[in-house]
């Protein structure tokens, strides 16, 4: 059974040494890219498919790490066709191997949405992975319209990566321990989690979803907490003037994914919520690299029928992505 990881991530030199240049000294997301994690990366090549190999993955899909380009300028526009024809050029070598999700300038937004058109329709990459917010401005703001409304007449998803609480939250949420702990807390150890999640939640309030109604959202980490908390969601019903219940858009408008969190209850409770349409396979290599066919046998393991486990592995993913350019 083909496995396809629709979240692994790459960084470049360029980003990396633009991100020393020009991004927020306030944002200690960079310490995250060091030592091994940092190498890996860096390489996409024999390394990277042996790990894939020996975890059971056929494909990965290659998008950029966070925070991306959201924290850059008009740089950010050049550096994203950089990044993206880079990627799309190890897809056209290893097509069999790799896919791409484009990285979008999103400091630039008039710029995002002809960045997602060249990303799909010349270089052939399944859509987009952005940040959420971009600095101080949420992704729900009218400036990344554009956008939604490109990423629906193309049919492809946006994938809402997590990343790390503006520096005024961390300070009030995220700090009080030594230097190492306030990072983890404020990323992987929850902050990256509610940050991604209510990104979500305000495409919902704003209305993003009623104008743009096939648009599709893909969050990590079974839901970035939100599928955890739908019944409390659904009281914002009672307030808001949506078009339908807070619940259906969560199983009209949102795909999630696994990043590497091997949970067989998570993977239930996404189930119960949501339906085996709208799961997806991803390990977050190398955050999460574990070695031995660990990825493989999670899937092997799973209470899902045949049918059911090859949506979760490949099939929900080739369908969400099947690409038309007519």
């Amino acid at each position: 059974m083909k496995l396809i990881a629709i979240e692994e991530h790459f960084l470049t030199k360029a980003v990396e040494d633009e991100w020393k240049n020009v991004a927020d000294s306030d944002d200690p997301t960079h310490k995250l890219h060091v030592g091994e994690i940092g190498n890996r990366l860096h390489e996409i090549g024999d390394t990277r498919l042996r790990l894939m190999n020996e975890t059971g993955v056929d494909v990965q899909v290659l998008s950029l790490t966070s925070p991306s380009l959201h924290n850059l300028g008009p740089n950010s526009v050049p550096l994203a066709r950089v990044t993206n024809d880079y990627v799309a050029e190890i897809v056209r070598k290893t097509p069999e191997r790799f896919q791409g999700l484009a990285a979008l300038p999103m400091a630039v937004p008039n710029q995002a949405a002809n960045e997602l058109t060249r990303s799909v329709t010349q270089l052939g990459l399944k859509g987009a992975m952005v940040c959420g917010r971009t600095r101080e401005k949420n992704l729900d703001h009218p400036d990344y319209w554009e956008l939604f409304d490109c990423a629906q007449t193309l049919g492809v998803p946006l994938f809402i990566h997590p990343q790390i609480p503006q520096k005024a939250v961390r300070d009030v949420y995220y700090s009080g321990f030594d230097e190492l702990t306030d990072l983890a807390f404020s990323t992987f150890g929850l902050g990256w989690h509610y940050e991604a999640g209510i990104q979500f939640v305000r495409l919902v309030l704003a209305r993003v979803f009623d104008r743009f109604p096939k648009l599709q959202i893909i969050l990590g980490h079974w839901g970035e907490v939100i599928l955890f908390y739908t019944e409390r969601l659904a009281a914002l019903n009672r307030v808001t003037k949506l078009d339908k219940p807070f619940i259906d858009y969560i199983r009209q408008n949102l795909y999630v994914t696994a990043s590497g969190m091997f949970s067989q209850s998570y993977l239930q409770r996404s189930v119960d919520i949501i339906g085996t349409d709208r799961i997806l396979f991803s390990t977050d290599y190398p955050y999460q690299y574990r070695p031995g066919r660990e990825a493989r046998t999670f899937v092997e393991a799973t209470n899902l029928s045949p049918e059911d486990k090859e949506k979760f592995s490949f099939a929900n993913w080739e369908r969400l992505t099947r690409v038309s350019t007519k």
